[in-house]
């Protein structure tokens, strides 16, 4: 199955660019109850990830600065910690499970590495367990659901 199906696009989810500062991200990630999100650069390019870990250890690290200060600091200057790999459109679903074991979501780009969009875990997860209990039939679907109660 094409991921296209699970692509939630880039015009319906929070990013970040390369010229925000950190209280603007910190704005988002607050709004929005994210602890992740896409950073991109002007060109619309996937350039990585952005954490609240990143910006925790950017004020850990950086001496002499305080919350009340982050809007003097480009997220440029934040360093990521975490490596999020990306995949083509063109994908298949079974190329997203091990990517989604350590990611919250899985970005999409284009060719060109243009940000098209996320797969979310959660839908990941939601298709693999649609497919098991359909492999498994209803009886397997109730011994699931029993065992988990």
């Amino acid at each position: 199955m094409n991921i296209a199906f699970f692509l939630t696009p880039k015009r319906n989810i929070e990013y970040l660019t390369t010229d925000e500062t950190m209280d603007q991200v910190l704005d988002k990630m607050e709004s929005n109850t994210y602890t992740a999100l896409p950073l991109l650069d002007n060109d619309g390019k996937y350039v990585g990830v952005i954490t609240e870990g990143d910006l925790l250890w950017k004020l850990k690290n950086t001496p002499g600065l305080m919350i009340d200060k982050a809007h003097t600091v480009p997220i440029s200057e934040v360093h990521r910690y975490t490596k999020s790999k990306t995949v083509s459109i063109d994908s298949k679903i079974d190329d997203l499970i091990n990517l989604a074991k350590n990611q919250n979501f899985v970005p999409v780009v284009d060719d060109e590495g243009i940000f098209i969009g996320i797969i979310k875990r959660s839908d990941i997860i939601n298709y693999c367990a649609d497919s098991l209990f359909k492999s498994k039939g209803e009886k397997g679907r109730l011994k699931s659901i029993v065992s988990n109660i």
